[in-house]
């Protein structure tokens, strides 16, 4: 059995909200928690392998529901090393689950990346853990493309996602682009969430398929949609003013700090997700990079196009945590939730990940004051 100590642990409290405590040693048993006990019984259990926090924070392993890529590889890439290599990453950087996210190309490229994909959830590579798929795009609109390749776009169609239900488990989306509602009950049917995402939707047609259709998430907010105008709400505006759950690139690129501060106190700091939206290039450095096909150049934080338009991140998702906080002053565990349990909720996955819960996996990573990676420990097994 394996003991985690001397850590300020971040633990759900009686009402389900993330809370630093110390004082416990969290127990591991096979790839889950056994029990979360105070550091006098520790003591008292078999305990075969110890590792001591050393006064770090504990909490779940980060979830991370839209990446590209890292590490030189991507999600398009046919080639059985880029999904293995991408999860090791991620887990490095606290990651300990991720949806590798498809691009708007040729469908059978699309399929391709699914099968591999499908591959590793089957047979999982070393590293942070497969869950599914995020599929941004084809269906999304022209007008608000970004860098996605206007050419691949295509109407949304269910018999292209049948087969892959199994896999896919989010979808970005252009509600206007749609013929009618059909096709997202049909993915609510599947357990596949639909996005907001790539859409020059107005902000009537985004809370009508909010409030009334069953979409709960919008991609990356700010990016790729109708803006806030105080006539013309847009997309910014129904994310805002809802329930939905809202992706944000928090890098500092993608969204200015200011605007991070107003998702966060427009939404009370609940329903919203962290995420990287990285390239091959993340953990990389500055020079040439490819995405989807497509030329990017990478300096510092900052990948574009070769017009300039901004062409995903290259930001990591410990960076992403210490960003948010340090720009909205919101509590520590508040923000862990964004990167743990509300993904995992949306995912349906809560009953299995997200919080350091008895019964739950094993995947806990343990980070200092700077949110810098020591430990990361996967399935009860450590990685990092």
């Amino acid at each position: 059995m394996l003991a985690i100590t001397n850590g300020r642990c971040i633990l759900p409290d009686e009402a389900g909200n993330f809370t630093i405590q110390t004082g416990k040693a969290i127990l591991c048993e096979g790839d889950k928690i056994k029990a979360i006990v105070s550091a006098d019984d520790a003591l008292l259990q078999s305990v075969n392998e110890t590792i001591d926090a050393e006064g770090n924070y504990v909490s779940p392993g980060f979830l991370n529901v839209h990446i590209h890529g890292c590490d030189g590889m991507d999600t398009m890439d046919d080639a059985a090393e880029a999904l293995p290599r991408m999860s090791r990453l991620q887990a490095k950087t606290g990651v300990t689950g991720f949806l590798p996210t498809t691009m708007t190309c040729a469908w059978d490229e699309v399929a391709r990346a699914f099968s591999h994909i499908r591959h590793y959830q089957q047979h999982q590579p070393e590293g942070a853990r497969i869950l599914g798929a995020h599929m941004e795009g084809p269906f999304i609109s022209p007008a608000k493309k970004g860098a996605q390749a206007e050419c691949n776009i295509r109407p949304a169609d269910f018999e292209l996602v049948e087969p892959w239900q199994d896999v896919v488990r989010i979808i970005t989306l252009a509600p206007e682009e749609l013929a009618d509602y059909r096709f997202v009950e049909l993915c609510e049917e599947a357990g596949i969430t639909v996005s907001v995402g790539h859409t020059a939707a107005d902000y009537d047609m985004v809370m009508d398929a909010i409030n009334n259709h069953g979409v709960h998430h919008i991609t990356h907010l700010y990016n790729a949609m109708t803006p806030f105008h105080h006539r013309n709400p847009g997309v910014v505006g129904a994310a805002l003013d809802s329930a939905a759950n809202c992706e944000i690139i928090a890098d500092n690129i993608h969204s200015h700090p200011a605007a991070q501060r107003l998702l966060y106190r427009a939404k009370g700091g609940r329903n919203i997700i962290l995420i990287t939206d990285s390239l091959r290039a993340c953990g990389i450095g500055d020079g040439p990079s490819e995405l989807g096909g497509q030329a990017v150049f990478v300096k510092g934080e900052l990948a574009t196009l070769a017009d300039g338009t901004i062409a995903g991140s290259v930001a990591t998702m410990n960076r992403c945590v210490a960003h948010f906080q340090e720009n909205t002053g919101a509590p520590l565990p508040l923000v862990i939730e964004m990167v743990t349990k509300t993904p995992a909720q949306e995912l349906g996955l809560y009953d299995e990940l997200g919080s350091l819960t008895a019964g739950k996996r094993a995947d806990i990573v343990i980070f200092d004051e700077a949110i810098a990676i020591q430990h990361t420990i996967i399935g009860g097994k450590l990685f990092v």
